[in-house]
């Protein structure tokens, strides 16, 4: 089977691993254990220093605090958990340590962000990581993103940092996900056994066969707790919230600048931009949790693409919370659009009709300017 044969319908978008890298302007970039365990973040700290340089943000999922952890302690690999959340906690310091000495003499700050999977699945706690995921970026600082395996139950945790970094992704809209393997690339068979196995330089679509060859030709393909198949699954999520990924080898030298030399990698495609695919989602909210009714300079107002200000508000129905999603409406009842709250009902409803410069004194807390941000907001067609 020929890779056109897995990509029937092109999409938009970068043709190759190599256009991708060079075309993105957000990264998040996933490293595993096995890398750290290997002093490879002094390398990736020269990439991210040169992505930076070039105006690009960059938002590093590093796995490894566990390792360096059990090091440390004396532990063995297959610790009870308790030792191994241990040993996390131990090496949390640790591998910040290796990002600070990594980034610190390109100037650059490490900041350390802990999720579980509640805090990108959970609405409110999406929206609070996704606002210190955009302020950490506006001040200059390098996120590093890792499970909180300190506190992190079985039924709250993702298991692998794949899927964490897909979830960042979409957190963050990014542009694109950047997967660091053990191999240059996906193959259509295990390129350590056959030597004939072709790697795959673009997917456009995660077919059954494709995901067949992840679970049994690519399945010792990658390190630590994920493996080939975790990385399109990974794939999938990004997909969906439009970022495109690619999987490189992370054991060269530089490797982003590496696969753009030497055009190795493979790259998986999202059919929409970030900012399609977060509208496409809003706009595809079928059960909003309430309306706010909206004076006629707000109503204006969104038409000529700016957010809604709480003086706009005329009025609020139902019960919701920050982050869900509600109807715009004019007053005489005509549906402007749909949008993801910034305040919870009650709230809004003690800031309706009045200036953003009032709402510290009215909630007893500086939240945000909006009510709804543009960003967050998708108008009806003709609106």
């Amino acid at each position: 089977m020929t890779a056109a044969a897995l990509a029937p319908d092109p999409v938009a978008g970068p043709a190759s691993p190599a256009e991708a890298l060079q075309g993105a302007r957000r990264l998040v970039l996933k490293i595993g254990s096995a890398l750290i365990a290997a002093d490879r973040a002094a390398d990736l700290g020269r990439e991210v220093a040169r992505l930076r340089a070039d105006g690009r943000e960059v938002i590093l999922v590093s796995s490894g605090a566990a390792v360096l952890g059990r090091r440390r302690l004396g532990l063995p690999r297959e610790a009870a958990l308790d030792r191994t959340q241990a040993a996390a906690a131990v090496g949390q310091s640790l591998l910040m340590r290796e990002w600070e000495t990594a980034l610190g003499p390109h100037g650059l700050t490490p900041a350390q962000v802990l999720l579980t999977r509640e805090d990108t699945e959970r609405r409110r706690r999406w929206l609070n990581a996704r606002a210190t995921l955009e302020a950490l970026l506006a001040l200059g600082a390098v996120p590093v993103v890792n499970e909180n395996d300190t506190v992190a139950t079985e039924e709250i945790r993702y298991g692998d940092n794949d899927r964490l970094a897909a979830r960042t992704a979409q957190l963050a809209r990014a542009d694109l996900l950047v997967l660091l393997s053990d191999v240059d690339g996906f193959y259509d068979a295990d390129p350590r056994r056959r030597p004939e196995a072709r790697r795959l330089s673009r997917i456009d679509a995660l077919t059954p066969e494709v995901l067949a060859m992840a679970g049994e030709a690519n399945a010792e393909a990658a390190v630590g707790s994920g493996g080939m198949r975790t990385k399109l699954e990974a794939a999938r999520i990004a997909r969906a919230a439009g970022c495109a990924t690619v999987i490189l080898d992370g054991r060269v030298d530089a490797p982003l600048a590496a696969a753009v030399a030497n055009g190795s990698g493979t790259l998986i495609t999202a059919p929409q931009s970030p900012r399609q695919a977060y509208k496409a989602w809003i706009a595809g909210s079928v059960a909003p949790a309430g309306v706010l009714r909206l004076d006629d300079g707000a109503a204006a107002a969104l038409r000529a693409g700016k957010s809604l200000l709480p003086a706009g508000v005329a009025g609020v129905e139902g019960g919701f919370d920050k982050g869900d999603s509600v109807e715009l409406r004019t007053l005489d009842g005509r549906r402007l659009g749909v949008g993801l709250a910034a305040y919870a009902a009650d709230e809004l409803r003690r800031l309706a009709g009045r200036q953003s410069v009032e709402i510290e004194a009215l909630l007893g807390y500086r939240g945000p300017g909006v009510a709804i941000h543009r960003d967050d907001l998708v108008l009806e067609t003709g609106a």
